[in-house]
């Protein structure tokens, strides 16, 4: 999940996300110095959707149509071959990136209130996040010692609903892929 807000997630605060262990190895070392979100306990993922809704408003209806909307969709092999940029961010493309793309899109349709990133960009582009607000020389060290480090494959059977609880990212629920 990206940090769109000064390095500062607040309580209630909530995220879909598909944990990719297979990449920890990959890229813990650069998250755990250079990423936000892994200093506040997230693995290494792919954001589905951030923010999603605030922790109060999730009931025990928003995780059965949390089931049923994901369960709607098929379980995947998805590959991380090579780095991509964006200002400021360093990440790992998914390939294919369509299956989340559809997951995102499948949540945003049922909670049309909750766009990506708030909305802030326009098109949101599924990226497994390694390192933020570096400068060019850090990235090309990042990137070279990533790039040894590729490819990295895994599975995705899943969705995790994670939740901010002032201090650490928590896991509240996963959710099966078909």
């Amino acid at each position: 999940m990206e940090d769109n807000n000064s390095h500062g997630f607040h309580a209630g605060q909530s995220g879909l996300v598909v944990r990719v262990p297979e990449a920890e190895p990959a890229v813990r070392a650069w998250r755990e110095r250079l990423d936000p979100s892994a200093r506040a306990g997230v693995p290494a993922h792919v954001t589905v959707l951030f923010p999603f809704l605030d922790a109060d408003r999730i009931d025990q209806d928003v995780h059965d149509t949390l089931g049923e909307v994901f369960g709607r969709h098929p379980s995947f092999e998805v590959r991380f071959e090579r780095c991509g940029r964006f200002p400021g961010l360093l990440y790992l493309v998914p390939d294919p990136d369509t299956p989340f793309r559809d997951l995102t899109e499948a949540v945003v349709e049922r909670w049309p209130d909750t766009p990506p990133y708030g909305g802030k960009y326009g098109d949101a582009v599924p990226h497994l996040t390694v390192a933020q607000d570096l400068d060019e020389a850090a990235v090309e060290r990042a990137e070279a010692d990533l790039l040894s480090r590729l490819p990295v494959g895994t599975r995705v059977s899943a969705v995790d609903l994670v939740v901010h609880d002032g201090t650490r990212w928590r896991l509240r629920a996963s959710f099966a892929l078909r």
